[in-house]
């Protein structure tokens, strides 16, 4: 794999480069009033937007975004100032004002900065922000086209493209100096349909650390068949059942499920202030013995792949539940001191102006024995969950209400007729401990995911296999 060297070319808006120089001064004035540790952040960032509907370009976007945040830690207490300029009073006045956290003790000078080398998990020749809007502005009409030729019942299609490519360079005051460029893609298309009285919506769409290469295999027609064949599916769809039941979750998005209603309780945060359902359970059995859970930011081209953390800190591989025991959380250097343990690299941040947390990158639950087909047929009565919408999750207990988009019913082990309106409600860890079986095909989704804590987003990638949940409560319309 192909290694992305540190360096420090970070420049725009200033007038000058920042080097090692520039942030050794910067973090002794952060650590000028006694902080135990400080660190900086820098990022500048390109986004953009388009928006296809009706044979027109509805909406087209573009902006840009700079500056710098710098934390100083004392203790138990984070000190916090972000500055939209990156000429250097500006940024010592952030420095200091973030310095005011610690209020006397000894002054620690900052170690002298290593530039660090980084593994390259998202190469790109060209990134999608630097190709012409006209050329991204035809793969969403040839999406709409096909969705609106797909079929008679089709009446509207939509497509969009946003895109970001931000680059960071980090430095801390225990010496670490990281240089990172980060792109970002994400295309969506939807479709509705109608018949009679009927109207439904269907959607697909995906991305990741990609360029417009995505597109090679996975190309706008392809998308818009999966968003055409979603709303002539719903349109035939029958209420949902309700009651206690068997469910089966699809390999890919299904992963959704894990993050939100088991992995956010996994994060170092939650249980540090003993928050979460897994406060206090490391080496105790939280989930069936056929389940283990990683988080890995090391996918190549994964929407939640980073190359470093937020923080300086090299991301790993973490198995935070391996064969049903709870093995650790995810660190990020603050709670990472409270355990006293090693940061796993998990700490993020939305940008300049947030300061880092816990946070997860592709959070996966890995394969297992099954052969997918045989656990459907295993199910008597059922759900098989396919497309998952929206939820709602209490941290404190692992408590979830999901919506699904796609789901259909299963019936003496064959897949029947299409339902809507289907709810999951269960609990995480309840469910994790009924799983029975677990297919061999497990699948990352295809980059589709933001997730949002603490009024911060950062971009998440999921996956699951096939999964066979012995009971969970569906919410439906009709009496099972």
């Amino acid at each position: 794999m192909p290694l992305l060297a540190a360096r420090s070319p970070f420049a725009p808006g200033g007038a000058q480069a920042i080097d090692a120089e520039i942030c050794r001064k910067l973090l002794s004035a952060a650590l000028s009033q006694g902080g135990d540790y400080a660190d900086l952040f820098f990022e500048y960032r390109i986004g953009g937007g388009l928006a296809f509907e009706e044979g027109i370009t509805r909406s087209a976007s573009r902006g840009v975004s700079m500056g710098l945040g710098v934390r100083v830690l004392k203790g138990d207490a984070t000190g916090y100032a972000y500055v939209e300029d990156l000429e250097f009073e500006a940024m010592k006045r952030a420095a200091e004002t973030a310095a005011r956290i610690a209020n006397g003790g000894k002054v620690v000078a900052p170690v002298a900065i290593r530039p660090s080398v980084l593994a390259d998990r998202y190469p790109l020749d060209v990134p999608s922000i630097d190709v012409p809007g006209l050329d991204k502005r035809a793969i969403l009409e040839r999406a709409s086209k096909a969705a609106l030729a797909a079929d008679s019942r089709i009446v509207k299609a939509q497509a969009s493209f946003n895109e970001a490519l931000s680059e960071v360079l980090i430095a801390t005051s225990d010496g670490r100096m990281a240089y990172d460029v980060r792109p970002l893609l994400h295309f969506s298309v939807s479709a509705v349909a109608e018949q009679g009285t009927k109207r439904e919506s269907g959607r697909s769409g995906g991305g990741g650390r990609l360029s417009l290469d995505y597109f090679n295999e996975l190309t706008p027609e392809w998308h818009a068949k999966k968003a055409v064949e979603q709303a002539l599916m719903l349109l035939d769809a029958r209420p949902a059942p309700a009651g206690q039941m068997e469910v089966v979750l699809a390999p890919g998005d299904s992963g959704i499920l894990l993050h939100e209603a088991v992995g956010h309780g996994l994060e170092a945060d939650f249980n540090r202030k003993g928050t979460s359902n897994y406060s206090g359970q490391v080496g105790k059995n939280v989930a069936s013995e056929l389940c283990t859970v990683v988080d890995d930011p090391t996918l190549l081209g994964s929407r939640g792949s980073i190359n470093i953390d937020d923080e300086g800190n090299q991301p790993t591989r973490s198995v935070l539940i391996e064969n049903g025991v709870l093995g650790g959380y995810m660190q990020d250097r603050v709670s990472a001191k409270h355990f006293d343990v090693s940061p796993t690299g998990n700490g993020r941040r939305e940008n300049f102006q947030s300061v880092p947390m816990p946070r997860m990158t592709n959070t996966v639950l890995l394969a297992g024995p099954h052969d997918p087909e045989e656990i459907v047929k295993s199910v008597r009565r059922g759900i098989l969950a396919k497309s998952f919408g929206g939820g709602q999750v209490d941290i404190s207990n692992g408590d979830f209400v999901f919506s699904l988009t796609e789901s259909y019913l299963i019936e003496d082990g064959r897949i029947t007729a299409p339902l809507k309106n289907v709810n999951l409600i269960g609990n995480g860890p309840e469910t994790l401990r009924e799983v029975t079986l677990l297919g061999n095909d497990v699948a990352i989704s295809d980059g589709i995911w933001t997730c949002g804590k603490d009024g911060q987003s950062v971009p998440v990638g999921v996956g699951c296999p096939t999964i066979k949940i012995a009971r969970i409560t569906v919410g439906g319309t009709e009496i099972s």
